[in-house]
């Protein structure tokens, strides 16, 4: 009886990974994107970096914004030797810091006629510890400033050429964890101190900042112009690599990731079908999950979507 169960529990498990990879979805379309020029942040690891290759594999031009530019150098050599197709360019960005996100925006913008689709990935999920209260170079909370603030200013300083470019699409990578996220306009940056029993609240928070930032973006963009929000599921990524795990924990935790994690190559398949996908044209503003539309349980507020951006233009001294 225990060799049956030895062997039926681990085929069980297999049999459960297999349906689940099979319902998270894969955008396989392969046309050419030959004259196409994206701007991915945090193009060198994770996500980014996926998508990125996929991008390269469809002959795109790709500006990958990174922080690390000899990181991001051996990143394209290393997709070099498998991928020949695209161009691949490295600039430095730093979201953690205005004056690096205004910068960069201007090279972009002097450097290429067109920016087709910005595809705003890029984030840090850095939980508050005891003796740190991590901020950006301007002084926000890392997480709300780096995540949100940052690629808000990002985008509204490359907007122009992204208006000039239309057809341009806007693609803003959240997280399901928005659904746990609170606005609280009275402790916007955690200044009170966060609630118990989040591992992260900020990064919750500041993913819901992307969500918001996307539906009132749609509201203001013009024709030709579109912005849709997504969450690429649970992934193996560096992006947690600043929480700290016990062993024991590790150890509980491999069975789960094991049936419920995606890889850094099947998360990134939403953020391509939300970048080059005709299914989601005219879904501006919408959420994608899976590469299909979401509908979040989340309940948005309107006035809160509106103020959040009016904040968010002060603070990035847009206004």
């Amino acid at each position: 009886m225990s060799l049956i169960w030895l062997i039926s529990v681990p085929v069980a498990l297999y049999l459960f990974r297999k349906y689940r990879v099979f319902k998270w979805g894969r955008y396989t379309e392969q046309k050419t994107l030959k004259d196409k020029v994206f701007v991915v942040t945090g193009g060198s690891s994770g996500l980014g970096k996926e998508t990125v290759k996929e991008l390269a594999s469809r002959e795109a031009t790709v500006v990958m914004a990174c922080r690390d530019l000899q990181k991001a150098k051996a990143v394209i050599a290393e997709i070099r030797s498998k991928i020949k197709g695209g161009e691949l360019i490295p600039m430095e960005l730093d979201l953690a810091s205005f004056d690096s996100i205004r910068y960069f925006s201007e090279e972009v913008k002097d450097k290429f006629s067109q920016i087709d689709v910005l595809i705003n990935n890029a984030g840090v999920s850095i939980p508050r510890m005891a003796d740190q209260n991590l901020k950006t170079k301007d002084g926000h909370e890392i997480n709300f400033g780096t995540n949100h603030l940052g690629h808000f200013l990002l985008t509204n300083l490359l907007m122009e050429k992204l208006e000039q470019s239309a057809p341009s699409r806007i693609v803003i990578v959240s997280s399901k964890l928005h659904e746990s996220g609170i606005i609280d306009f009275n402790n916007l940056q955690g200044e009170k101190g966060f609630p118990p029993g989040l591992r992260n609240p900020a990064y919750n928070n500041s993913k819901l900042a992307n969500i918001y930032f996307c539906r009132e973006l749609a509201k203001k963009l013009p024709n030709g112009v579109e912005t849709y929000a997504l969450c690429p599921g649970f992934c193996y990524t560096s992006l947690f690599r600043h929480s700290k795990f016990k062993w024991y924990q590790y150890l509980l935790f491999a069975p789960i990731a094991f049936i419920f994690m995606k890889s850094a190559n099947q998360g990134c398949q939403t953020i391509l079908y939300c970048a080059l996908s005709d299914d989601v044209t005219g879904k501006s503003g919408k959420i994608f999950r899976d590469c299909k539309l979401y509908e979040s349980p989340y309940k948005f507020d309107d006035s809160v979507q509106h103020k959040l951006w009016v904040i968010s233009e002060h603070l990035t001294k847009l206004k």
